[in-house]
């Protein structure tokens, strides 16, 4: 079994990216199904995304992060409404971080430890 978490870095700013709502889905061969959901806090971090499924198994997973209402917030240009990372889980029992850099006009995404 593998565990999850997630950061979100707003690299226009330097800071974390607090208010972002993030939902973890797995696909099931034939449709995504919600695992987990939750919004940043302060440190751009959901502490307990996975609650209900602290351990998640081989399969193919998606993290759908909602980026419309925090530039909103910040009265900031939305280009891209939300960013979507798919990623896979396999075999090995390990922890996944997924990060994400986000600015008005771009993210990106990478393995993290």
């Amino acid at each position: 079994m593998s565990s999850i978490s997630t950061h979100i870095l707003d690299t226009a700013c330097g800071t974390p990216a607090s208010g972002v709502s993030i939902t973890l889905t797995k696909h099931d061969g034939s449709q995504w199904q919600a695992i987990g959901s939750g919004k940043t806090n302060k440190d751009g971090r959901v502490p307990d995304l996975c609650k209900d499924h602290p351990n998640l198994t081989v399969g193919t997973y998606k993290m759908h992060f909602e980026t419309k209402p925090y530039f909103a917030t910040r009265n900031d240009p939305v280009f891209y409404p939300y960013a979507e990372v798919v990623f896979t889980i396999d075999q090995r029992q390990q922890h996944y971080h997924i990060p994400l850099l986000l600015s008005p006009f771009g993210y990106s995404t990478y393995r993290g430890s």
